[in-house]
């Protein structure tokens, strides 16, 4: 699931950058629908592995540092290199007029998705047989008096 949220990523970071609002304007709309898809396959999926992988007693500082990881810095470091990116390469005329070159813009990170996505490959490893297993047996809570 985190394999096909990133290769979606990459999918739409593409279809904004070879779209265009002619005649290739339905891939600037298949960039908006892949969204849904991003964010499920990738955040939440995200999610549910570490709240799986943590031991009970470490699961909210777990999912807190993920959150932390991925809505704060990295969008943080997200926010701040696309404005880098596209300060790199926009241009204007001498009558004042402002250019942007959207194709690479997007391309910048279409490929960094795919970067990542190659990177996720080759180092994830899963347990030896691949089988997901489910959380271990908890103590149940209902009944007991705190």
């Amino acid at each position: 699931m985190l394999v096909a949220g990133m290769a979606a990523w990459v999918l739409r970071y593409a279809m904004f950058a070879l779209g265009n609002s002619s005649s290739l304007v339905w891939m600037l709309y298949l960039g908006i629908l892949l969204h849904g898809v991003c964010y499920d396959f990738f955040f939440v999926t995200g999610q549910i592995y570490v709240d799986r992988k943590a031991p009970v007693a470490l699961r909210a500082a777990a999912q807190g540092m993920i959150t932390f990881i991925t809505y704060g810095a990295g969008m943080f470091l997200g926010s701040w290199l696309s404005g880098k990116v596209v300060d790199l390469y926009v241009s204007s005329s001498s009558g004042g007029q402002v250019y942007h070159a959207w194709r690479t813009i997007w391309l910048v990170p279409a490929f960094g998705s795919a970067i990542v996505l190659l990177l996720f490959l080759v180092a994830f490893r899963r347990d030896e047989d691949g089988v997901v297993r489910p959380v271990a047996d908890e103590p149940s809570s209902v009944g007991v008096a705190n």
